[in-house]
C-alpha cells in the first residue's frame, strides 16, 4: 500500500522506529452474523497488508458473543472469503475460547468496585441513559455490595436468572459526555446454544466489552476499526486498563468504503435475503464478496480497487464504476475472446453452398498473442443479433439494413437482399448475399465497409443463457421519498434472463471461467445455476467505461 496516502502506516512506522513495539500483529475481525461485502475486503486489504509490510501477523478472528445471530455457515464462508482474496491468517482464533478469561476479568471489575449487576429492563436502561444533552440517571441497583454482586453474577451464570432479568453493567460514570462510558452494559442472559460453546454458557459478553479483551489476549499492537467506533475508543482503554491487561493494543480508525448503487450493512443485505428479492447471500447483484465472486469479480481487481481507494478517516462514496475499471484491467489480457448471440435472428446466405462448413481462424485475444488462436466454424445459416438489423435505419446506422453490406467478425462480407417476415409482420429471417473474396486475413482491398458485426454458425450453434445486471438499488430513486424503507426501492430490473447461443468452443467450459463475448462485455460461467451442456454466463462488466482514474 502506498505510504503517501495512508497514515496509519506512518503511525506503525513511527512505532517501529521508536521502538514501542518490536514486532506488528494484527487482525481481522469479523463477526458471524453474515456473509462479508466488500466493505470488509477494505478491512482485510488493510490489516493483512499492513501486517505484511512489515512482516508482521494478521490473526482471523470471529467476534462470535452474540449466538442469536451467528451461524456455522457465515464462519465458513467467511473463511472462504478471505482466502480467496489471496490472504491467509496467521491463527484462526474465536472470541467464545475467550469466554473463561472474560468471565475472570468481570469478576475482577466486580471486585474492585467497578461492576454491578442491574434488575433494570433494556428499555429502562435505555431511558436512564440520558441524551446527548441530558446526563444519565444512576441506576438503584448501582449501590450494590461487592458480595452481592458477586453472588449475583454467578448465579447468572449458573443459568438461575431469566434472559433480559439481569445484566452486568460497567460502573463508570452517569454524567460522562461520551455516552458509551454511561455504564454500559459487559453481560447479558441469553439461554441460546452457541455454534462453538454449545450450552456451556448461558451470559454472553457484550462487544465492547469482549473486544478489547480479545485484542489484548491476542497481543494485537494496532488495532484497526472504522470510525464510527472511534466514540467507543475510551471504553476500549477502560476495559484494557481496569481489567489489567498486560497488553495493550492501539485502536485506530479509518473511513467506511461506500459505494453508489448498492447497500453496505449486513443488516440491509440479510433483510434482502430473507425476504427472496435475491439468490442468496452470493446472489451476483450484491456487494457481497460470495456474490462478487460468483458473478466474476477478481480477487485481483478487488484488492486493486480497495488499494486506490486509499485509506484515510474521512468515509466518501466511491463510483460503482471505479470498481469495474480494475475488472476490465485485470481481465483484458487474460480473458478469451469469443462470440455469443443474445438476442438470436436467423440470417441465410443465399449462395453460400448447402451443406458446406467452413473453420474460420480467430484470435483467442489480440491482446495477448500469447493465447493463440481458435477454430470457428462457418455455414449458409448463421444468428446474429436481433439489434443488428432495422428494416428502416436511422442515419449513422452501419449495421445490416435492405441494401447494406458489413462485414462478418471473422468471416465474410455480407449484403441484405432480402427480409423474411411472419403473419404478424415480424422479421424472422434475413436472406444475403457474401463474397468469397473478402475472407478475414485474405487481404482483400477491393472496398471498404463501416459496420462489423459478430455472429454464431447455426448447425453448430450451442444454447446458453445470458444473465444481465443492473443496480439492486439506485440510489436517485433512495433520495426520492424517504419515508420508505430501502426494499421499496429494489430495482425490479436488476436482473434480465435472456436466452441465445454461443460458439461450440465453448461445450466443456467450466464453472467460474471468464471470457469476452464480443461487444456484450466480460462475462462469467455461474457456478450454480450452469449445467453441463447448459452453460448460464453472469455478466460481469459491460466493455464501455466512462471511468477514468
Amino acid at each position: 500500500m502506498e505510504q503517501s496516502s495512508n497514515f496509519i502506516r506512518t503511525i506503525i512506522k513511527q512505532d517501529m522506529d521508536s521502538k514501542r513495539h518490536d514486532h506488528v500483529i494484527t487482525r481481522f475481525p469479523p463477526e458471524p452474523n453474515g456473509y462479508l461485502h466488500i466493505g470488509h475486503a477494505k478491512s482485510i486489504v488493510i490489516n493483512f497488508g499492513l501486517a505484511d509490510d512489515f512482516n508482521g501477523k494478521t490473526n482471523l478472528r470471529f467476534d462470535d458473543t452474540n449466538p442469536l445471530k451467528e451461524d456455522q455457515e457465515y464462519v465458513d464462508s467467511i473463511k472462504e472469503d478471505v482466502s480467496w482474496l489471496g490472504y491467509e491468517w496467521d491463527e484462526l482464533r474465536f472470541a467464545s475460547n475467550y469466554f473463561d478469561e472474560m468471565y475472570k476479568r468481570a469478576v475482577l471489575l466486580i471486585q474492585k468496585g467497578l461492576a454491578y449487576v442491574d434488575d433494570l429492563t433494556a428499555d429502562e436502561i435505555r431511558e436512564y441513559r440520558g441524551t446527548l444533552t441530558e446526563p444519565g440517571k444512576e441506576s438503584p441497583h448501582r449501590s450494590r455490595t461487592k458480595e452481592e454482586n458477586l453472588d449475583l453474577f454467578d448465579k447468572m451464570k449458573n443459568g438461575e436468572f431469566e434472559d433480559g432479568s439481569k445484566v452486568l453493567r460497567a460502573k463508570i460514570d452517569m454524567t460522562s459526555p461520551n455516552l458509551n462510558l454511561r455504564d454500559p452494559v459487559l453481560y447479558r442472559v441469553s439461554h441460546t446454544s452457541h455454534h462453538n460453546t454449545g450450552d456451556a454458557w448461558c451470559i454472553y459478553p457484550m462487544y465492547d466489552f469482549a473486544h478489547p479483551l480479545e485484542d489484548a489476549i491476542e497481543g494485537v499492537t494496532h488495532s484497526l476499526c472504522t470510525t464510527e467506533f472511534e466514540d467507543h475508543r475510551p471504553l476500549y482503554e477502560w476495559v484494557v486498563r481496569e481489567c489489567e491487561m498486560d497488553n495493550q493494543p492501539q485502536q485506530i480508525e479509518f473511513g467506511r468504503l461506500n459505494i453508489t448503487n448498492t447497500v453496505m450493512s449486513k443488516r440491509k443485505l440479510k433483510q434482502l435475503v430473507d425476504g427472496e428479492f435475491v439468490d442468496g447471500w452470493d446472489d451476483p447483484r450484491l456487494p457481497t464478496i460470495s456474490g462478487m465472486r460468483r458473478r466474476g469479480f477478481t480477487a485481483e481487481a478487488i484488492r486493486e480497487f480497495v488499494k486506490e481507494t486509499g485509506v484515510s478517516k474521512g468515509s466518501g462514496t466511491v463510483d460503482s464504476a471505479m470498481l469495474d475499471h480494475f475488472v476490465r484491467e485485470d481481465l483484458k489480457l487474460k480473458a478469451p475472446r469469443t462470440m455469443g448471440v443474445l438476442r438470436p435472428l436467423k440470417l441465410v446466405i443465399t449462395n453460400y453452398p448447402e451443406g458446406q462448413v467452413e473453420w474460420l481462424d480467430a484470435e483467442v485475444n489480440p491482446e495477448n498473442p500469447e493465447m493463440g488462436m481458435r477454430k470457428i466454424p462457418f455455414s449458409r445459416e448463421i444468428y446474429i443479433e436481433q439489434e443488428d438489423f432495422m428494416e428502416e435505419p436511422p442515419k449513422k446506422y452501419f449495421r445490416l439494413f435492405p441494401g447494406n453490406e458489413v462485414r462478418l467478425k471473422h468471416a465474410y462480407f455480407v449484403k441484405c437482399e432480402n427480409v423474411i417476415k411472419d403473419a404478424d409482420g415480424h422479421v424472422t429471417e434475413i436472406h444475403c448475399t457474401y463474397d468469397p473474396e473478402t475472407k478475414s486475413g485474405s487481404g482483400f482491398t477491393g472496398r471498404k465497409v463501416k459496420g462489423t458485426i459478430h455472429w454464431v454458425d447455426a448447425s453448430h450453434a450451442l444454447p446458453a443463457e445470458f444473465r444481465l445486471y443492473e443496480p439492486l438499488i439506485l440510489d436517485e430513486e433512495m433520495a426520492e421519498s424517504e419515508d420508505k424503507t430501502f426494499l421499496d426501492h429494489v430495482n425490479a430490473n436488476s436482473l434480465k434472463m435472456i436466452s441465445g447461443f454461443i460458439e461450440p468452443n465453448l461445450e466443456h467450459i467450466e464453472a467460474q471461467e471468464k471470457l469476452q463475448f464480443f461487444r456484450h462485455g466480460y462475462f462469467n460461467v455461474d457456478p450454480k445455476h450452469s449445467e453441463p451442456g447448459k452453460p448460464v454466463f453472469n455478466r460481469i462488466v459491460s466493455l464501455k467505461s466512462s471511468f477514468k482514474l
